[in-house]
């Protein structure tokens, strides 16, 4: 068993908003998590589904990992860069606010797929 990950940085959701979607698919399967993120009606569902769909493409296709063993080993969401903005009010002045963005990191784990043995030709040494 083998671990893979998928990294994407600066999504433009608040890192709390993306870690309640994050709970619904944390230590599930890749093939679960992702049914899941289909019928979840958040806006993060869809970048979290993305991520997943990354990891367990980097699994099989470079890994050599069974497709329909992988399971999502550790879901983490954290603090990206904040945008730093400011908002009217009154009597002139401005109220400082931050747009936030998220860090997603995927770590995938599964079972290695077995390779099939190629039929090897006897040689005719009779002739």
């Amino acid at each position: 068993m083998s671990d893979v990950k998928a990294t994407v940085s600066s999504v433009r959701i608040s890192p709390r908003k993306m870690s309640v979607v994050a709970g619904l698919v944390r230590g599930r399967s890749v093939a679960d998590a992702l049914v899941i993120l289909e019928h979840t009606p958040r806006r993060a569902a869809k970048p979290l589904a993305k991520v997943i769909k990354s990891a367990g493409s980097n699994a099989s296709q470079n890994h050599r990992l069974d497709s329909k063993t992988l399971q999502i080993k550790e879901l983490e969401v954290s603090n990206g860069p904040s945008m730093k903005r400011f908002r009217p009010a009154a009597r002139g002045r401005a109220l400082p606010y931050k747009h936030r963005s998220s860090n997603i990191r995927v770590v995938v784990t599964g079972e290695e797929k077995v390779k099939k043995k190629t039929a090897t030709k006897k040689k005719d040494e009779d002739k």
